[in-house]
C-alpha cells in the first residue's frame, strides 16, 4: 500500500522543447538561464550566455531545477 502511495507523491515536472529554465548554480560563464533542447530520459540544455550544451538525467534535472522563466513553443 505504501508503494503505490509513494508513487502517488512523485511529481514529474513538464518540460517542452523551447522551454528557458533557471537552475540553482550558475555555469561557469556566470548564467543562470538554459534553455531545454532535449527531453526524453534525460535533459539536454543549452547555455544562453557560453551556448554550452550539457546532458543532464530527468532526475539530477529536477533537483537542480530552480524555476521555468519562460514556455517554449514546443
Amino acid at each position: 500500500m505504501t508503494g503505490g502511495l509513494l508513487n502517488d507523491l512523485k511529481m514529474t515536472v513538464d518540460i517542452k522543447v523551447g522551454d528557458i529554465v533557471r537552475l540553482c548554480k550558475p555555469h561557469p560563464c556566470g548564467s543562470y538561464e538554459w534553455e531545454v533542447v532535449r527531453v526524453g530520459a534525460d535533459i539536454g540544455i543549452k547555455c544562453l550566455k557560453c551556448q554550452r550544451r550539457v546532458l543532464l538525467e530527468r532526475g539530477v534535472f529536477e533537483r537542480k531545477l530552480r524555476k521555468i522563466v519562460c514556455s517554449g513553443e514546443g
